[in-house]
């Protein structure tokens, strides 16, 4: 009575088993930059408990390592709140492709949207389901997923920091590679191609003009703007 039924739970299990081979990158990049985020933490005097409510709420991933020296300092919430934008300013724009993505996936698309990090998007926007495996479980299991990935290696990295002293110095650089690893899974696929190559030149071209300290924005502004223009030749 009021338990879920039996036909469910092998579902699920499906769906996390087809999911997690995909998030294996993410994992080993999640759990090495969670680990040191916790460390940092714990360095700065944030224990455990506040790391993990970090990483659990905020979830933002680059945006939380900028946060310990916001923490470390007299708060100016203007400043926190303006130098949150332009960190997360990407999220803007992939975030509106992934609405047809989500579509028809009812309330589920409240977690989904809640915990769209950069990687996650990166594989649900080109992993299909496979056809055995329910389309909400499978999105929803990478996602999740790579939210505890990411929480799990903050709270290690909490709980460790007074046992492993170690010179963080380049560890934030493992976000860079994952960020490599899941563009070359993507460059697999010939389809994926074209897109990849936009990215590459609108990025460049944006780091000539404007510097790689405000490049970002415009870069993701030109490479919106060129796949809705093209989008009819590239989805051919």
């Amino acid at each position: 009575m009021g338990s879920t039924p039996s036909h469910e739970t092998p579902q699920w299990r499906t769906a996390l088993r087809a999911a997690f081979p995909h998030t294996i990158p993410v994992l080993t990049g999640y759990m090495f930059l969670g680990i040191a985020y916790g460390v940092l933490m714990n360095a700065k005097g944030y224990g455990p408990l506040w790391s993990v409510l970090m990483s659990a709420i905020a979830f933002g991933g680059s945006m939380q390592f900028v946060a310990i020296s916001l923490l470390t300092v007299a708060f100016d919430p203007v400043q926190a709140f303006l130098l949150s934008c332009m960190v997360n300013a990407r999220h803007l724009f992939y975030g509106l492709s992934m609405l047809e993505k989500y579509r028809g996936l009812g309330k589920a698309r409240i977690p989904l949207i809640y915990i769209l990090s950069d990687e996650t998007f990166s594989l649900v926007s080109t992993v299909e389901p496979p056809e055995n495996v329910d389309r909400r479980q499978f999105y929803l299991s990478i996602s999740l997923l790579d939210y505890f990935y990411w929480v799990g290696g903050t709270a290690l990295g909490g709980f460790l920091g007074d046992f492993i002293p170690f010179d963080t110095t380049g560890l934030d650089f493992a976000l860079t590679a994952l960020f490599v690893v899941l563009f070359l899974e993507q460059w697999k696929k010939k389809e994926n191609r074209p897109a990849g190559a936009i990215g590459i030149g609108a990025t460049v071209l944006c780091l000539l003009l404007f510097g790689a300290d405000n490049l970002v924005i415009p870069a993701m502004a030109v490479i919106v703007a060129i796949l809705l223009g093209g989008r009819k030749k590239l989805c051919t």
